[in-house]
């Protein structure tokens, strides 16, 4: 019952209960047991973040990014996000990757972007550990390494992330291992990865008969297995 959990969210945050005010100001956000309002959910992730509720400072990180309930400004973005980011909230940290990778409020910085990526993939984060993958696979922020590009990008892939399966595949395919690049390619297909058809077809004029279809059967045994047995 939404309207009655409101009812007792509401007595709490106004008594000053930061967790409260930050439910207060989702359910606000969502209209869940109100009316959509994104100007009062800004009013109570406000009251929440101005107590250091980390997850009430990426809420008002996100509201001013994509200006939801206050004019956007990514400025202003960018202080509640790292608030957040710095308590070690991932969300947070994975925002400020994405704004230093895109230059939004901040001067554009492929190192302080993975250095934020990286935090929050530390803590599990499959998003961080794909992010801090792909700018091993591309030099971005960090020198090209195709082996620590399949590290990272594999701790994601085990969670079942698509995009990180696709590009484990390809950080195997340009290590030459195409086996287990066609593997993970084909698991990322299945689990509904885009532009995966071109490197299997590529992959497929490289492997024998006999090597596709070792690929294909180790692909079925790491899904049946929840990604624990995918190595040859």
């Amino acid at each position: 019952d939404y309207k009655e959990g409101v009812k007792w969210c509401r007595l709490a945050a106004e008594q000053g209960n930061a967790m409260a005010q930050r439910n207060l100001g989702n359910a606000y956000f969502n209209g869940q047991g109100v009316e959509r309002d994104y100007k009062e959910s800004v009013k109570w992730y406000r009251l929440a973040a101005e107590q250091d509720y980390a997850m009430a400072q990426d809420n008002l990180g996100n509201a001013y990014f994509n200006g939801q309930g206050v004019e956007q400004d990514y400025k202003e973005s960018v202080k509640w996000f790292r608030l957040a980011a710095e308590q070690g909230n991932a969300n947070a940290q994975l925002n400020l990757g994405f704004i230093y990778i895109n230059g939004r409020g901040v001067e554009q910085n492929y190192e302080e972007s993975v250095k934020w990526y990286r935090l929050a993939a530390e803590q599990g984060n499959a998003r961080g550990q794909l992010e801090v993958g792909i700018a091993y696979y591309f030099g971005r922020g960090v020198e090209e390494n195709y082996e620590e590009s399949v590290k990272w990008s594999r701790l994601a892939a085990e969670q079942g992330n698509a995009s990180a399966q696709y590009y484990l595949g390809i950080a195997y395919g340009s290590l030459q291992n195409y086996i287990s690049a066609y593997s993970w390619l084909t698991l990322a297909r299945y689990n509904g990865a885009n532009d995966v058809d071109e490197p299997l077809g590529i992959l497929a004029e490289i492997l024998s008969e006999n090597d596709k279809s070792r690929a294909q059967e180790l692909s079925k045994l790491c899904l049946a297995s929840d990604y624990n047995l995918c190595d040859l």
